[in-house]
């Protein structure tokens, strides 16, 4: 009776590990890749300011969850990444045209030349 009680306790316990490292290894979350060329004219800090608004646009859109500004390594033409995660599809559909993307396109679309972006979940 022991090895039997033992036996289930591991069984669930494995099933229990199996379900939660599926769930963490495919999150509903939506990831937004940006990476940006800043037009020739841009101001140190007015690129400083545009980051920054990505920064702060958790505190004013609570389906962005985190954010990421700093650039490591970048290649070809762009000149700056940045990232934000949504906590899934519909919270990303609804920050398009909302107040909080309209206030930090003020700072961000008049020195922005061009960019790429890539939105990616599972």
């Amino acid at each position: 009776m022991k090895k039997f009680i033992t036996t289930l306790l591991a069984v669930g316990l494995l099933a229990f590990a199996a379900t939660t490292a599926s769930a963490q290894t495919a999150p509903k979350s939506v990831i937004h890749v940006v990476t940006v060329k800043f037009k020739a004219d841009a101001k140190p800090e007015q690129i400083k300011a545009a980051l920054d608004g990505v920064v702060a646009l958790p505190s004013k859109y609570k389906g962005i969850t985190h954010v990421w500004v700093k650039s490591i390594k970048v290649q070809g033409d762009k000149t700056h990444a940045f990232v934000m995660e949504f906590a899934d599809e519909a919270a990303l559909k609804a920050y398009t045209d909302s107040p909080a993307q309209k206030e930090w396109y003020k700072s961000y679309l008049p020195i922005r030349d061009e960019s790429t972006t890539f939105d990616i979940t599972n």
